[in-house]
């Protein structure tokens, strides 16, 4: 299971990238990293490691039951990490944009979002993301699912 690839799309097998943090034997060190493992998470369910990696200020009481539902309804199918902005990560600050494409009652959607991490005591955490939204994709574009076609010769034939 940990030589499959890894879901977050980093082309890393899941034992190299994402599996030592969803297993807390490891913390990641930008917010680049802490973006795919929890995609990876969401990806695998890992509830636990999304409520923990987000941070404390930033929680509800209803989280565990959101998530748990999110998980059952959503089937990830790939991350693009568009922009990332590290600059202010010496002050423990950074930004990521990405766009994460997803199965929901049997359509195809996605999520475009420009979130926001903080690091605390050694660790980064999730703080909130602004939705924006829905890129488009031109017929000549690569193929969001990573299969390396054109998406019009691949997901954009409808």
């Amino acid at each position: 299971m940990d030589q499959e690839a890894c879901p977050c799309g980093s082309g890393k097998t899941y034992a190299d990238c994402c599996a030592p943090y969803l297993a807390g034997r490891a913390q990641p060190a930008t917010p680049v990293q802490l973006m795919r493992s929890r995609y990876s998470a969401f990806c695998k369910g890992k509830i636990d490691y999304l409520i923990a990696t987000h941070h404390p200020s930033q929680r509800k009481a209803d989280d565990r039951q959101t998530l748990a539902q999110t998980s059952a309804d959503t089937e990830w199918l790939a991350l693009r990490i568009l922009h990332t902005d590290e600059s202010q990560i010496a002050a423990g600050v950074g930004t990521v944009e990405f766009v994460a494409f997803y199965t929901s009652g049997g359509k195809l959607g996605q999520l475009h979002e420009q979130s926001e991490f903080i690091r605390q005591n050694e660790r980064w955490y999730y703080m909130r993301g602004v939705m924006l939204a829905p890129i488009r994709l031109d017929r000549n574009d690569p193929c969001w699912c990573g299969s390396g076609k054109k998406y019009k010769k691949c997901h954009g034939t409808n």
